[in-house]
């Protein structure tokens, strides 16, 4: 691998950053980029390309002079490191709440909490194919992105005809401070993820952002899945527990909508 040096004369705020990105994105044997802004510099991991590099800084206009060009070993980069070590942080903590959820929602027999569950290994799935994007091109990313929005799709599918077989069941009522304990853990969970997502430096790129919009949804159906519980003790009826369970899958229909939007 070869690390290349350029100074960029005219870079000094994070939208020069933007369209070097942009400019750069689709040279597949970049592997990573380091922008100094302070001191007007670029390191560019590389492949081969060189030349093609090259040009690309120059035609931005934005004063960009190669400074030098070696060998070097460096495999592993400080901000994919910091990246890896919080995607696995959120996977850990929404696979595990798959799990909690699944098996309490299946128990207590309410729909809301297999519904927060379907979308807590929603998440996971997007966390984890999130971790083969992290250093990776844009257009990598976008992919990523597009990926888990079709995933997040698929899972609201399934979740909508689960909802309408139980509509026409026997009415079975699900355990209500079940739901009501396990949501509660659920949103501290996930305004945990949320906190370290939001606090990321590379909050903007497109896998990041899906992680983000993943992780708010889950917190409104946290408190949506709260308040079906409330009624379902209170009507004495398991129809909030469906209701819940509905409007769970649309919000996770739109959110997977909002995902393939990023990825174009």
């Amino acid at each position: 691998m070869e690390k290349t040096i350029f100074e960029i004369t005219k870079m000094d705020c994070p939208s020069e950053e933007s369209l070097i990105k942009m400019k750069l994105d689709g040279i597949s044997s970049i592997k990573n980029l380091d922008f100094d802004i302070p001191n007007r510099k670029l390191t560019i991991f590389h492949d081969d390309d060189l030349e093609k590099i090259e040009k690309s800084i120059y035609e931005l206009k934005l004063g960009g002079r190669k400074l030098s060009t070696q060998q070097t070993d460096q495999t592993e980069f400080e901000e994919s490191v910091k990246q890896n070590k919080l995607l696995w942080t959120v996977l850990a903590i929404n696979f595990t709440f798959f799990l909690v959820e699944i098996t309490t929602g299946l128990i207590s027999k309410s729909m809301g909490l297999v519904a927060d569950s379907l979308d807590m290994l929603a998440d996971a799935f997007v966390y984890g194919i999130s971790l083969f994007a992290v250093g990776g091109t844009i257009i990598r990313k976008k992919n990523v992105a597009k990926l888990a929005g079709y995933f997040q799709i698929t899972l609201a599918v399934i979740g909508f005809v689960e909802v309408l077989r139980r509509f026409f069941e026997t009415e079975n009522l699900p355990n209500f401070s079940t739901m009501i304990v396990v949501s509660i853990f659920a949103l501290i969970a996930n305004g945990i993820c949320l906190y370290l997502l939001q606090n990321h430096k590379n909050g903007e790129e497109a896998h990041m952002k899906a992680s983000m919009i993943f992780t708010s949804n889950d917190i409104i159906i946290n408190f949506g899945v709260i308040v079906a519980g409330v009624l379902v003790n209170w009507t004495n009826s398991n129809k909030p527990d469906l209701i819940i369970g509905t409007i769970v899958f649309v919000l996770v229909m739109q959110g997977a909508v909002r995902i393939l939007k990023l990825g174009k």
